[in-house]
């Protein structure tokens, strides 16, 4: 089982607001996840991050690999290099 940490869209039209899920690769964007590790808002100035930096890093080292979107907002909140 490949697994990534990738961005959940939640909110409304318009609005969209972002969880930082590790799900299984295969399952859909808004579907079942293994777990929530922090959330991302575009629409807030600046934008608003918040990652919990030790599951990411517990995941990262377990071998979920991360998309590129959340790949620069974990370098964005200094949990990476």
């Amino acid at each position: 089982m490949a697994v990534k940490i990738r961005l959940r869209r939640m909110g409304m039209k318009k609005a969209p607001f972002y969880r930082v899920v590790v799900a299984d690769e295969r399952s859909p964007r808004d579907g079942r996840c293994i777990e929530e590790i922090g959330y991302f808002n575009p629409l807030t100035e600046p934008e608003t991050i918040q990652i919990d930096a030790e599951k990411a890093t517990k995941w990262i080292k377990n071998g979920a690999q991360p998309t590129d979107t959340v790949k620069a907002l974990l370098k964005k909140s200094n949990i990476i290099d």
